[in-house]
């Protein structure tokens, strides 16, 4: 069965899943890039970026998990770019080159309209304007069964949350303070909207936990 899920989205031990000030210089905010220094080893990060090796283990276990059965993906507007307001032109392509690591059909929450991009590797960056409720039908629609993945950032799985159409959740803590930030959990209650944690393992780099409806 279709599973609306976030993976692999880490937060601070104070609870921001990125930093402050994002930019361009600074995509993940001020300090966010420590966030992820548990994913950018593993064997999975390393083969969808052209890297060596890479490391295997528990938190490569949960990276490939990760990306697995997915037939499309959602964004929040900033996890597209930093551009701001009404586009002013198509030039901005996304963070990630050419290829970007997602291969599927990509809903992109945004107040302003913008023709489709088609990328390499099976990625098309679709702009929806008509809320988070559009872009899920969209794509599950576009996922053809398969699972729908929240990409972020905190405020789009926020909005999610809060409707309570998340299926599953893993969530990376990763033993860092960030002090300041995006929020994830902030004024949301799990417990009442019938979320609980269903499994918890840590490696030297992070926590891994698994949050799912009861």
């Amino acid at each position: 069965m279709s599973k609306l899920r976030v993976a692999c989205f880490a937060v601070s031990v104070d609870g921001f899943g990125a930093g402050p000030e994002q930019s361009l210089e600074n995509p993940l905010g001020k300090g966010g890039e420590e966030l992820h220094q548990w994913f950018f080893p593993t064997h999975t990060f390393q083969s969808m970026h052209g890297g060596g090796e890479g490391s295997l283990g528990l938190d490569n276990d949960f990276a490939s998990r990760g990306m697995e059965n997915l037939g499309a993906w959602i964004l929040g507007r900033n996890m597209f770019g930093p551009v701001r307001g009404p586009w002013p032109d198509e030039s901005w392509r996304g963070w990630w080159g050419p290829n970007p690591p997602y291969h599927t059909p990509v809903f992109v929450l945004s107040h302003h309209a913008r023709p489709p991009l088609v990328m390499e590797g099976g990625t098309v960056f679709h702009f929806v304007t008509g809320g988070y409720e559009e872009a899920l039908r969209l794509a599950r629609e576009a996922a053809g069964g398969k699972d729908v993945r929240i990409g972020g950032g905190a405020e789009t799985i926020r909005q999610y949350l809060r409707a309570g159409l998340i299926d599953e959740m893993h969530i990376v803590q990763s033993p860092i303070l960030l002090g300041a930030g995006e929020p994830l959990f902030a004024g949301i209650d799990l417990k009442q909207l019938g979320y609980s944690v269903v499994r918890r393992e840590a490696s030297a780099a992070a926590t891994h936990l698994l949050i799912s409806k009861t």
